[in-house]
């Protein structure tokens, strides 16, 4: 079941968050996502519109997005890949929003393929300063029907 996330629910999102940020990222220095929590906590989260996938009343994922446009998190928890949530997040958002955009690592391959399947395209290279690593910019906009 997909719903919106609740206030009380901030300590169990953010569990999944850094699991499963440090397991998609090897590349990225765990410590790197733990100086991060606060601000994920505290800001982004905060300013986002964010929905969780619930299975048997536990939160197994979430989709994350800022400014009705941009996914800022797509995070399912490990045991769960690969199993739809992550496809049924995306679908859930491309209901509500007539356009996309995400940045992903360039080196998490898995994700990239995941956000091609999806109907996301590459529209350009950038780079993460902070960490040092390349991205891609990809974006996703809904078909019009004639």
């Amino acid at each position: 079941m997909i719903r919106r996330l609740q206030p009380d629910e901030m300590d169990e999102l953010i569990e999944i968050w850094l699991a499963s940020t440090i397991q998609a990222h090897p590349f990225i220095s765990e410590n790197y996502w733990h100086e991060s929590e606060s601000i994920v906590r505290n800001v982004y989260i905060p300013q986002s519109e964010t929905w969780v996938y619930q299975h048997q009343d536990k939160m197994v994922g979430f989709i994350s997005v800022l400014d009705s446009l941009f996914i800022g998190a797509l995070f399912v928890s490990e045991p769960f890949i690969g199993k739809g949530m992550g496809q049924s997040l995306m679908e859930h958002v491309k209901e509500i929003y007539p356009s996309l955009s995400l940045e992903v690592y360039q080196k998490n391959q898995r994700a990239v393929h995941f956000y091609h399947r999806q109907g996301f395209r590459i529209e350009e290279s950038a780079w993460q300063n902070e960490t040092r690593h390349p991205t891609w910019i990809m974006s996703w906009q809904e078909e019009k029907t004639q």
